[in-house]
């Protein structure tokens, strides 16, 4: 499976929040298939978000994308990190 975990800051949540769910089908069509939405302990407006992915490629197409771009500039996103990992293992115990 293919794994992209992105941290970023963001100015307000809940208006982070409400065009991250607006983007929710051309998330879909991308090639997002599901996602986690995670905070710091400690700091509300530290958003990571982590994500399954169909292919590394389709993902950075879309992050990369300049339509993307500005959407996290409307977000109030600052500085996203973007990590794309691939899973060796998984389980629960």
């Amino acid at each position: 499976m293919k794994h992209v975990l992105i941290i970023h800051e963001v100015e307000d949540y809940n208006a982070w929040k409400n065009i991250f769910d607006k983007a929710a089908a051309m998330r879909k069509e991308a090639g997002e298939i599901s996602y986690q939405v995670l905070k710091y302990e400690n700091e509300p407006t530290k958003i990571v978000h982590f994500s399954v992915w169909t292919s590394f490629e389709n993902a950075k197409n879309f992050f990369e994308s300049e339509k993307l771009v500005q959407i996290r500039k409307e977000a109030g996103v600052k500085s996203p990190n973007f990590i794309y990992l691939e899973q060796l293992e998984a389980g629960i115990l």
